[in-house]
């Protein structure tokens, strides 16, 4: 289910939605082809198994949102953008992105050149800033990943009913020149950074849909607080996912599972955006490609399409189901009345 739900359990990594990373997004812009999109959205606005309305505060203050671009090709990112956010108070939160490149791009830590500051979007209506040629959001967004998950725990028994069809997720969405990536193709992943005892300490990251899939256990925990240049040493594990689901034969599981690792989106902003091969459109059903694959072909739909809320224009994604005021009485109606705070 794409990356919903990575935590243990199918729940939230550190028990805590804000730091779920749902879905990584990569395409050239509509309005200009020589701009380019990168989409991050986390914290699913419902838990799954118990179906509750997580905290409406958006992002967590004491972490970092990162996307990570390798220019050449290593596994390793050159280029780092950094998202921190303020405390959350007064229903209100602040957002600073930051640029870091270089050596320091592949390391940890809240440093780097800051672009901008602004409001994160509490409501529907979005609030957009732009500085040094990039444009930036932050915020609440319908969320524009479709699956029946609940089907796919019911060995794969499809009802065809989209969970994700009237949720939101917190978005962070930049566009900027693809001149700011370089002149070549590159890879991009995403990932979560939490300040765990004083230590900043990875929650969550990934690039691919469902990779988590395939790890359960200390193998999971392991793979979500790894690099993508250490990836080679999950392909047995891999491997025996695709023996035990698809049938497929221990060579051929081999095979594949090297195909699907390390997890890096790779993505040439001069080509139209469709996964597998090229970035992700919004629109790309992924987790059809996800099931053939994961079933040896046993499975090859859902049954659910891409949502029709989509904007043409920045941030792309469709203004959020609910609004602020609905968010905090359902989730204080849940907690007696509580502020918000982590799930």
């Amino acid at each position: 289910m794409s990356h919903h739900y990575s935590g243990p359990n199918v729940g939230f990594p550190r028990g805590d939605a804000r730091l779920d990373l749902t879905d990584l997004y990569a395409f050239p812009s509509p309005a200009d082809a020589s701009r380019l999109v990168l989409i991050m959205n986390v914290h699913p606005s419902f838990s799954l198994l118990a179906p509750e309305p997580t905290t409406p505060e958006p992002f967590a203050a004491d972490a970092i949102y990162e996307f990570k671009i390798d220019t050449n090709g290593d596994a390793v990112a050159d280029i780092a953008y950094r998202v921190c956010f303020s405390a959350f108070a007064n229903r209100t939160q602040t957002a600073v992105l930051r640029r870091v490149e270089g050596a320091q791009a592949a390391e940890t830590g809240n440093e780097g050149l800051p672009i901008e500051e602004w409001p994160v979007s509490m409501d529907r209506e979005a609030l957009v800033v732009e500085a040094d040629d990039h444009r930036f959001f932050a915020g609440w967004r319908s969320d524009p990943f479709f699956f029946d998950p609940i089907g796919a725990i019911n060995d794969f028994h499809f009802s065809g009913k989209d969970n994700f069809i009237d949720k939101d997720v917190c978005s962070i969405v930049l566009e900027l020149p693809r001149s700011a990536l370089g002149t070549k193709p590159f890879g991009v992943w995403a990932r979560t950074v939490d300040r765990a005892n004083g230590n900043w300490i990875q929650a969550d990251r990934g690039a691919k849909p469902s990779q988590s899939i395939f790890l359960t256990g200390d193998a999971g925990a392991d793979y979500q607080a790894s690099e993508p240049a250490g990836d080679s040493r999950f392909i047995p594990i891999f491997a025996h996912s695709l023996e035990h689901t698809g049938g497929y034969a221990p060579v051929d599981a081999l095979r594949l599972a090297a195909t699907l690792l390390p997890d890096i989106l790779h993505f040439d902003p001069a080509l139209p955006a469709s996964y597998p091969g090229n970035g992700r459109a919004l629109t790309d059903d992924v987790l059809d490609h996800f099931l053939s694959l994961l079933t040896n072909g046993r499975v090859k739909s859902d049954g659910v399409g891409p949502h029709r809320d989509l904007l043409a224009e920045f941030p792309y994604l469709g203004p959020p189901h609910t609004a602020a005021a609905e968010r905090f009485n359902a989730y204080e109606a849940l907690h007696g009345g509580s502020n918000a705070r982590k799930d």
